[in-house]
């Protein structure tokens, strides 16, 4: 099912199963992205409005698509929280499901980082900022990020660029989840000069031009 722009909290409880404890935490996350964009330019001003639709159910439906038995989430470039802060919100509230689950944001900009730790306070969502980037990070490379199941990123970076940043937590077991806008398969192609990709395009259930990329195995060339 698509997604419409019009899409409101209701619309998007019923449409993903979320419980009312989650919808809590990510209206709570909604009015301190409201509150903070007015001194930090966290999000295109005019999303705000849409905030169900162009943000969360986005966000949302890389859990549809994810392995149940991912654990070590990354999000690269996390921004504003999107998509990682949503995925972190939205695996709180399905500990049957997946226990244990905790997302890893990464992001370099100080203010964005304030905001990103601000959110986690209030919500307890289960995720760790690090205030870096993410070559920083893989130079240096945690042991919670020794196996890492799946990477995210959403408006970061070409499809070429993002290979680069991911090789270096890509195990055999490790799959990205990808958004990419309209220009995706010339991407893949620009791609695959420098890189071995094995990829699957899932259709956006947000926006038809767009497309979920899987990158299911990785290597340089």
């Amino acid at each position: 099912m698509t997604a419409g722009a019009d899409m409101d909290a209701q619309d998007f409880a019923r449409q993903f199963n979320v419980s009312r404890e989650t919808m809590m935490h990510l209206t709570t996350y909604q009015a301190l992205l409201g509150k903070w964009q007015k001194s930090v330019n966290l999000v295109g001003p005019s999303t705000l409005a849409q905030y169900w639709h162009r943000h969360v159910a986005d966000c949302a439906q890389i859990l549809t698509l994810a392995p149940n038995s991912a654990r070590t989430w990354l999000d690269i470039g996390s921004g504003a929280g999107f998509p990682g802060l949503v995925l972190a919100i939205l695996l709180a509230g399905k500990p049957q499901e997946v226990p244990l689950s905790h997302v890893h944001l990464v992001e370099s900009d100080r203010k964005k980082v304030s905001f990103l730790r601000a959110v986690l306070r209030d919500t307890g969502a289960p995720a760790t900022v690090h205030h870096m980037r993410i070559e920083a990070l893989s130079d240096n490379l945690p042991a919670e990020l020794a196996q890492v199941d799946v990477i995210t990123a959403r408006a970061l970076a070409s499809m070429e660029g993002l290979a680069g940043l991911m090789a270096p937590f890509f195990n055999p077991s490790t799959i990205a989840l990808l958004h990419k806008g309209r220009d995706w398969q010339e991407e893949l192609t620009q791609a695959a000069q420098y890189w071995t990709l094995e990829t699957i395009a899932h259709e956006s259930r947000t926006d038809a031009q767009a497309r979920l990329i899987e990158v299911k195995a990785l290597a340089a060339r």
